[in-house]
């Protein structure tokens, strides 16, 4: 296996290093041809690394910056005023060609604005887009989504563009032949919907390079009804914090079913022992961690975008996403598809 390259923004998440640099350790211990670029503060990133016995290291290289770009800062300010963070130069080396991908937990608007000035849209590719895997009633398959919130209002020709590169994204790194293609609608009746959703559809329906399935409602986006759904960021963003919320809503809920007033009861005691089991592998498979990493789709590099709120096994995932695109060399697939 060749070996791959990734650059880490160390320093961007809810908890920085303390969630990114475990997780980077992760990576090496299980791929001995990955190499990974620590951009953020030198002297955290080693004492990070000394507390778990991995510094120094062959595979782990660190690359020094004096800024952080933090959660709540505006994508103008830290594109502008911060050219010395662990985002920006973690963006700058894929740029270089010295790192084949980036990973960064930070601001999702910073990252969005500064991947886009520094790497560029891939020729034919108005905007880039953030997708990612989500779970489906089937355990073995999941559904690509996009967008999930890089581009609030988005056109029937950047639509258009969206399902290519979603389809182009389960073709490869899937291995789908022929993915299943779909609009996320407010219903599946062609008369429905704004007319920049019709006019995609009717796009896609005359491109027969692309399997498109037709419309979907938000209720059958796990439904494995299509393997790529297409949406603008706006309402992308609200139907993923949607499920999310509603994940959280059914696991209170069965914690409460077996609980009254903090206290088990006999009855309750016998069938949660009994459920533990089986509810377990359930909340495992609906777990966002496992499938964290949204890619910043469409621009002249990759670009993984992880949870804010990651732990260390969710920003590994990331990693491990981005080897994948890596390996299959999705840009270079869109830039011949739509170049």
């Amino acid at each position: 296996m060749t070996s791959l390259t990734i650059s880490l923004d160390i320093m961007g998440g809810d908890q920085g290093p303390h969630i990114t640099i475990p997780s980077a350790v992760m990576a090496v211990k299980h791929s001995s041809d990955l190499y990974l670029i620590l951009c953020g503060d030198e002297q955290i990133i080693i004492e990070e690394l000394t507390k778990l016995n991995y510094y120094p290291h062959p595979q782990l290289i660190i690359y020094p910056t004096t800024e952080v770009v933090k959660m709540d800062d505006k994508p103008s300010v830290a594109m502008r005023a911060k050219k010395d963070s662990s985002m920006r130069k973690a963006l700058d080396l894929v740029k270089e060609g010295k790192a084949q991908a980036c990973v960064s937990a930070g601001n999702t608007g910073a990252l969005f604005s500064i991947a886009h000035y520094v790497l560029k849209t891939i020729p034919g590719v108005d905007r880039p887009a953030l997708i990612s895997s989500l779970p489906t009633h089937d355990k073995d398959k999941h559904v690509f989504m996009l967008d999930l919130g890089a581009n609030v209002f988005c056109d029937s020709t950047v639509l258009y563009q969206f399902a290519i590169m979603g389809s182009l994204m389960a073709e490869y790194v899937d291995d789908i032949d022929r993915p299943r293609v779909a609009l996320l609608n407010m219903g599946v009746e062609d008369i429905k919907g704004s007319d920049h959703i019709k006019q995609t559809a009717l796009q896609l329906t005359a491109n027969q390079d692309i399997n498109y399935v037709g419309f979907i409602e938000g209720s059958d986006i796990f439904s494995n009804k299509a393997d790529v759904i297409v949406c603008d960021g706006f309402v992308g963003n609200v139907a993923l914090k949607t499920c999310e919320g509603v994940a959280r809503l059914v696991y209170e809920k069965s914690k409460a079913f077996f609980q009254h007033n903090g206290q088990y009861n006999f009855l309750a005691k016998i069938l949660g022992f009994l459920l533990k089991p089986t509810l377990k592998k359930l909340f495992k498979s609906l777990n966002p961690d496992q499938y964290n990493g949204a890619s910043l789709i469409g621009l002249r590099g990759i670009v993984v975008k992880s949870h804010g709120n990651a732990n260390s096994k969710a920003f590994y995932a990331a990693i491990i996403e981005a080897a994948k695109e890596i390996e299959r060399q999705i840009p270079e697939k869109i830039k011949v598809k739509l170049g």
